[in-house]
């Protein structure tokens, strides 16, 4: 008799769940039938303990990620790194201080710090000052060797106007390589009448190593230490030792690039991942080739996936919804790296391109993920915890010629609201 209760207790609660599940996909349906039907749409929604696919639509078509692309970057670099891995800037030196004079060379060299700020610059010189450094006989040198001298690949984004260009990825940062311009401008005050205005305006740099070298030798002077060569580029020599230097964990730079999709700090992320793979100077070939490994050594499903650069400026970057849950199912289950990629995610109505959207839903605050935007596309991959302490991984992508941006985030608030209220 107790095996017949339970059976019917069982029985009863698996067509509840099946009914619920069914319910769920009719209204997720519904929400889709506003899209136009010119839209590309592919969709993944399943639960990575259970492996429970919840919803899923065109997992295995090719589409534009945007900046999802930022979630394959993110997750090479942790699994390659780890979140402690240190990015810095460093100021070295083969000659040794005597009496207040380095007698040499002052070298400064980066490594991949791309959030390294004039400020930064004036706290080593502080440091360099409290050394007991008074002069220095040699020239001062940039270096940015850690990675190769193509600053710009303009084949990125040729086809997407509204993006600006980068300013340029070199290993060797300050202030994101650009430096504030005065201009003067005239400016009409009525008929036939005008003045001239003058305004900071900010530039890209050409040569990013000279720059910083020129920027370096500037702070020493102002805080009296005597420079007697000049700046310029060059190599740091193997046996140079460090003055000090200026540092980021990785772990603390992916919250900043992934939470706000920085562009700038995700190129020079990708190419860290390059120099640090093969040992070798970073390349964005052999970025491409460390992210393309981490895929297929992790079983992550890779047909039709591409992947050019690390940021998702590029339309040459293709991938699969299937490939983008695959990645977040990957990290899910990394003890070590979890915190860390889970962490670095926009959260639904509380920050990063996330702020302003789900709020006053259940989602708020319970949906981590990455979104992405390009001309034409639309995307949104990460996180879910229902209410009833259930995860769900979730990967979004539109591709449309009608509507815009604004009315496919609305699609994909209203998709992950209704997985949300979902029990």
């Amino acid at each position: 008799m107790l095996r017949k209760i339970l059976f019917f207790f069982l029985l009863i609660n698996s067509i509840s769940l099946c009914t619920s599940k069914e319910e769920l996909k009719k209204r997720i349906e519904n929400i889709l039938a506003k899209v136009p039907d010119q839209t590309v749409s592919a969709i993944i929604v399943f639960n990575p303990q259970t492996q429970d696919t919840i919803f899923s639509e065109n997992v295995s078509d090719t589409v534009i990620p945007a900046s999802n692309t930022k979630l394959f970057t993110t997750a090479t670099a942790l699994n390659l790194m780890g979140g402690n891995f240190v990015l810095s800037t460093k100021i070295l030196s083969v000659a040794r201080v005597r009496n207040g004079v380095l007698n040499g060379n002052l070298y400064i060299k980066g490594y991949g710090n791309s959030v390294f700020t004039e400020q930064d610059l004036i706290e080593m010189v502080k440091e360099l000052k409290n050394k007991g450094i008074k002069e220095i006989t040699g020239n001062v040198i940039g270096d940015d060797s850690y990675f190769d001298d193509d600053y710009s690949r303009d084949d990125w984004i040729n086809d997407e106007l509204t993006n600006y260009r980068l300013p340029p990825v070199s290993a060797l940062v300050l202030d994101r390589n650009r430096m504030a311009v005065r201009e003067r401008v005239r400016v009409r005050v009525a008929r036939r009448r005008y003045r001239i205005k003058y305004v900071t305006v900010y530039k890209d740099v050409s040569n990013p190593p000279l720059f910083v070298a020129q920027a370096l030798r500037v702070e020493l002077v102002r805080n009296g230490i005597r420079v007697i060569g000049k700046a310029e580029k060059g190599i740091t020599p193997n046996n140079a030792g460090t003055l000090t230097e200026s540092t980021i964990l990785l772990k603390d730079l992916i919250k900043i690039m992934d939470k706000h999709s920085d562009n700038f700090l995700a190129e020079c992320l990708f190419k860290t991942i390059g120099a640090v793979s093969t040992g070798e100077q970073g390349n964005a070939f052999y970025s491409t080739q460390a992210v393309m490994r981490f895929i297929k050594d992790n079983g992550i499903f890779s047909k039709g996936t591409s992947l050019v650069d690390g940021s998702g400026l590029s339309r040459y970057d293709l991938v699969t919804v299937g490939a983008i849950g695959g990645v977040l199912e990957k990290m899910y289950f990394d003890r070590k790296n979890y915190k860390d990629f889970y962490n670095a995610l926009s959260v639904a109505g509380v920050d990063g391109t996330l702020r302003y959207r789900m709020s006053g839903t259940p989602a708020e605050n319970n949906f981590h993920g990455k979104t992405g935007t390009l001309n034409g596309v639309s995307s949104l991959s990460g996180y879910l915890r229902m209410t009833n302490g259930t995860d769900l991984i979730i990967s979004i992508v539109f591709q449309y010629r009608n509507q815009g941006a604004y009315y496919y985030r609305g699609i994909e608030n209203e998709i992950v609201t209704a997985l949300s209220e979902w029990n």
